[in-house]
């Protein structure tokens, strides 16, 4: 079905065609039985704990102001990710700031964080309770003066709403950002986010969003932290900026972040490389490239213990979870794996 309004989809621009999914799926009505597949019993596993029917879920930068979680676990998602929510309303960095790039599957964005705010936010999802595992994914207001307690505040405001809650310090659009990959940096807000969670009670799972251009010095040093302040998990990775060079699409040299297929082979060897310095310690979310079965199991035998995508769905349509189940469970009767979670690591 969705290679039939495609060359339509596609003809819009990214920022509009995204606009319309959103308000298209707020009027889903399709029963979830229609996206699920035979043997899924294959793909249950857990995610900080927290029962999943299958490890695919959906990255954060879809769904930024919660607004169709529901919607997206109807269509077969093992958890959704909505955010990057900030402490106020965000409009973000001006347009055109998304840019398909057809040739190499890939997308570029510098959307900046838009978003409706956590206030907003919170409510919604306290009126509109989800029906699967949300992950709340936050971040710093563009013109805040200190970071640090934007995290804070967002944690102390979306806490009772959320699964889990991702600290997102690897976005490139915006400034200073990245800065958080710094052990200093990092170790200051580590200590913050622990004493808020102690102050205000806060039990729910956080987990870092790491980016893919770290250099091989900083990893030990990162991983150090996060099992000193005992984080629960890791999601690797955001967009590069970097990774350009082989690219086809005219647009290949528009500023932002690069996701999709030039991002699967450098996020897959991170996932590796944090896979074995932790020996497993630290749940793995991996991310990057994944629009299939084949490139989801490449991700969890390299380590990760769930994955997510975002670009894939661009690419690939609301159907791709479903896809990606059946595909998934072939690989996993042809490997004589009983349950996904053996695969978890077996390549790293």
């Amino acid at each position: 079905m969705f290679s039939i309004f495609k060359p339509y989809i596609f003809s819009l621009d990214p920022e509009v065609a995204h606009d319309l999914a959103i308000k298209s799926l707020k009027f889903n009505i399709l029963p979830k039985s229609i996206f699920s597949v035979e043997q899924e019993e294959l793909l249950e596993t857990k995610l900080f704990n927290e029962k999943l029917s299958n490890p695919i879920g959906l990255a954060a930068g879809f769904d930024k102001s919660a607004e169709v979680y529901n919607s997206l676990f109807q269509l077969g998602y093992g958890f959704v990710e909505v955010g990057t929510v900030t402490p106020k309303r965000q409009l973000g960095n001006p347009k055109p700031r998304v840019f398909r790039l057809e040739k190499d599957q890939a997308l570029i964005n510098r959307l900046g964080f838009n978003n409706h705010g956590s206030e907003i936010i919170s409510k919604r999802i306290a009126e509109n309770p989800p029906i699967g595992y949300l992950g709340i994914n936050v971040g710093p207001n563009k013109d805040t003066k200190n970071k640090e307690e934007d995290y804070y505040l967002c944690l102390t405001r979306l806490a009772s709403q959320a699964g889990y809650l991702t600290i997102n310090i690897s976005s490139p659009n915006t400034e200073g950002l990245r800065d958080f990959h710094d052990q200093k940096e990092l170790e200051k807000l580590l200590t913050g986010i622990n004493k808020i969670k102690k102050d205000k009670n806060i039990s729910k799972p956080i987990v870092i969003k790491l980016s893919p251009d770290i250099k091989d010095i900083e990893i030990n040093k990162i991983i150090e932290l996060i099992i000193k302040y005992k984080i629960e998990g890791i999601i690797l990775s955001n967009t590069t900026e970097k990774n350009r060079e082989n690219l086809k699409d005219f647009q290949k040299n528009e500023k932002g972040g690069l996701s999709g297929q030039p991002l699967k082979d450098l996020s897959t060897t991170l996932i590796k490389k944090f896979y074995k310095e932790t020996k497993g310690k630290i749940e793995i979310i991996g991310v990057g490239g994944v629009d299939c079965g084949q490139s989801a199991f490449e991700k969890i035998s390299a380590g990760a213990n769930a994955v997510q995508l975002y670009t894939g769905m661009v690419y690939k349509g609301p159907g791709v979870v479903k896809q990606m189940k059946k595909e998934l469970i072939s690989i996993l009767k042809k490997e004589n794996i009983r349950n996904i979670n053996q695969a978890i690591g077996i390549n790293a």
